[in-house]
């Protein structure tokens, strides 16, 4: 059986960062074996949001400025790229960007570039199986490779945010909305971001650990908890099945794991995965607190009739997105970043409302809410389980 490697090193703190992954890549090989000279490298951070380092909710400019650094050593030309959810594609939003989250200063110090430019490019994706074409920013089709700077971090509608989840960040802004609305179940957006997954191809995945988010992420509503670790892979599956082992997510609370099963796809196990630098007992976080609608509780009692148990609780268990009026500014985000339309503002204050009846429980809202005004709220049966 061939093995992946996903190769562990620890990282107590950024002041360590450049050294932990100089140390991490070289024990890969050496950033030689993923850029050639002359190459333009497409460097793919987690920016959900303009949002501080300290919050977690992005990528740490410190592990992007430490790979930008190696990039260029190899002789390539790092180029920084992302595009936030819920915002236009715009010069201005991610000149923003780049500011609020440190990485124009990373890309200074590093001698990388970041992309400000807020072209797309309609691409074909031949090996897609629910997209043939899409349009991506213009970064992503036009770099030679790519390296994707994920962050350790929970996820409502996904159970995580990891290598292959970040990849969606190609898809430019709004048009995000889009593939939430036509996709909207764990199952089908699964195939949407193992397809630019596929498309994309990362040479080199890189999860920023250090400062993980437990709880309701991916945003606000996220609890930044420090774990001081760095993994690193070829293999964006292979990085995301050692970082869900570390979290401690149940297998039927992955949805990309369960999609790349069904495409056959590997690795979908960790027995198909070689662990360098750490064991599997050490590499499981204590007490790592998953996302609220994550079932392993009722799961874990069904046991044998998990599977059907599952199928019949799911309606039973859903949680609706809902405002808390007290924290609501009505600054609209929620509102221009439903898929669903399901969200209005009204009353004096402009507060946000969601109709329950088109929600589709997405979760975008929750994800992108910079106010935390936006609770998961489950049914009276849901509370009764758990």
């Amino acid at each position: 059986m061939e093995k992946y490697r996903v190769y562990a090193a620890s990282c107590p703190d950024y002041g360590q960062a450049e050294s932990a992954v100089r140390a991490l890549v070289g024990r890969m090989g050496g950033m030689e074996r993923f850029v050639k000279p002359g190459e333009r490298i497409l460097l793919k951070p987690n920016l959900l949001r303009p949002a501080p380092p300290e919050s977690a909710i992005c990528t740490h400019p410190a592990v992007v400025e430490a790979v930008a650094k190696l990039v260029a050593e190899a002789g390539g030309q790092a180029v920084i790229a992302d595009s936030p959810g819920g915002a236009l594609q715009r010069e201005g939003v991610l000149r923003a960007l780049y500011e609020k989250t440190g990485m124009a200063a990373a890309a200074e110090r590093a001698g990388a570039q970041v992309c400000t430019d807020p072209a797309v490019r309609r691409v074909a994706l031949p090996r897609g199986r629910v997209l043939r074409q899409a349009e991506v920013a213009a970064p992503a089709a036009e770099a030679d490779g790519a390296i994707d700077l994920c962050k350790m971090k929970t996820h409502v509608l996904m159970g995580m945010t990891g290598a292959v989840k970040n990849c969606f960040g190609i898809i430019p802004g709004l048009s995000k909305v889009g593939f939430h609305s036509s996709h909207p179940n764990q199952a089908q957006f699964a195939d949407v971001v193992l397809d630019l997954t596929e498309y994309l191809s990362p040479r080199l995945c890189l999860m920023d650990g250090v400062l993980a988010m437990e709880g309701n992420g991916p945003g606000a509503s996220g609890t930044p908890r420090q774990v001081g670790l760095l993994l690193a892979s070829d293999s964006a599956l292979a990085l995301d099945l050692a970082a869900a082992a570390a979290m401690g997510l149940p297998e039927e609370a992955n949805p990309v794991l369960q999609a790349a099963r069904r495409r056959g796809l590997s690795p979908v196990r960790t027995e198909e995965i070689e662990l360098v630098g750490t064991s599997w007992e050490a590499l499981r976080i204590p007490d790592f607190r998953l996302p609220s609608n994550v079932k392993q509780d009722l799961m874990d009692f069904l046991g044998p009739l998990a599977g059907l148990g599952r199928r019949l609780s799911n309606a039973a268990l859903v949680q609706t997105p809902r405002i808390d009026p007290a924290r609501c500014v009505g600054c609209g985000v929620c509102r221009d970043a439903c898929p669903g339309r399901a969200i209005s503002m009204s009353g004096p204050r402009a507060t946000a409302k969601v109709d329950r009846r088109a929600c589709i429980r997405c979760y975008c809202c929750h994800e992108l809410c910079p106010r935390q005004a936006v609770e998961l709220k489950g049914s009276r049966l849901r509370k009764l389980l758990r």
